[in-house]
């Protein structure tokens, strides 16, 4: 069965080129992102990977570790991430996994046979401190990832976790939030330290 939002994250140990980890372990009381790619050596990746990259700042103010994964072999990442540091001008600086046996990818449903019989697909994980998987995005082999929109939706749970709020569409940090249905707007105003705007009862928004 499927892993789904809510369950935890299935531990393993594995080799990686910041040496072997535990993952639960590793990732301490941190946020956690997971991510596999196609393979070593091909070009989306080699993007993708240059991008994490360059946003570990941003990884770090959100308490988040970042861990790619492919079913290539420890030697291959440890060449390709030359090629990335090199194309991408950056200098990798997160653990990626050498998956050979592809026991990481069975646990976490990376393998989708209809889409590769060899390859693992372009899976995301946000897993949060308690290690409960939070998000979970498929794209296809050809179509490289919006770290972006991985930041975002990281924003978004760590905001919904401290306050009674929802994101609305398109959120980013900063813009207003809607209050949840089940505060009464008269008790949000007390709550809430700025402006509650009511356009319907159920629909109230602030800012926070």
């Amino acid at each position: 069965m499927a892993l789904q939002l809510g369950d935890i994250a299935p531990n393993f140990t594995a080799e990686t080129t910041e040496g072997t980890i535990n993952y639960h372990e590793w990732l301490g009381d941190s946020w956690g992102v997971l991510f596999s790619h196609p393979a070593d050596y091909t070009p989306v990746c080699t993007t993708e990977l240059g991008r994490t990259a360059k946003l570990k700042e941003e990884f770090d103010k959100r308490n988040v570790k970042v861990c790619a994964l492919s079913v290539d072999s420890l030697e291959d990442h440890k060449g390709w991430i030359l090629d990335i540091n090199a194309t991408q001008h950056t200098s990798v600086n997160f653990p990626i996994i050498a998956d050979e046996n592809k026991e990481v990818a069975e646990k976490y449903g990376m393998l989708h046979p209809n889409a590769s019989t060899t390859f693992t697909v372009r899976s995301v994980f946000i897993i949060d401190p308690d290690k409960k998987i939070r998000l979970t995005i498929t794209y296809p082999a050809s179509t490289g990832r919006n770290f972006n929109e991985i930041l975002r939706v990281i924003d978004s749970m760590q905001l919904t976790d401290q306050y009674s709020v929802a994101t609305p569409v398109d959120w980013k940090k900063g813009d207003k939030v809607v209050v949840a249905p089940t505060i009464p707007t008269e008790e949000a105003r007390k709550k809430f330290p700025n402006e509650v705007e009511e356009i319907r009862p159920y629909l109230r928004l602030t800012d926070l």
